[in-house]
């Protein structure tokens, strides 16, 4: 996970939105804001997306 990505995933979490475990809903939000580094990551690495909500593991 790169810098970009993680600063996108904070910037939706800060937003309120939705609860970040609801990948599909935070993969529209992100491409609403135009985030599309992170809709592409969601397809491609969603573990990877899950441990760093949950543990904050950026691996």
């Amino acid at each position: 996970m790169n810098d970009k990505v993680k600063e996108q995933i904070l910037a939706i979490r800060k937003t309120g939105l939705t609860n970040m475990f609801d990948v599909k809903a935070v993969q529209k939000i992100a491409f609403e804001m135009d985030f599309y580094e992170l809709v592409d990551f969601l397809e491609e690495d969603r573990k990877a997306y899950v441990n760093f909500i949950l543990y904050g593991d950026e691996k």
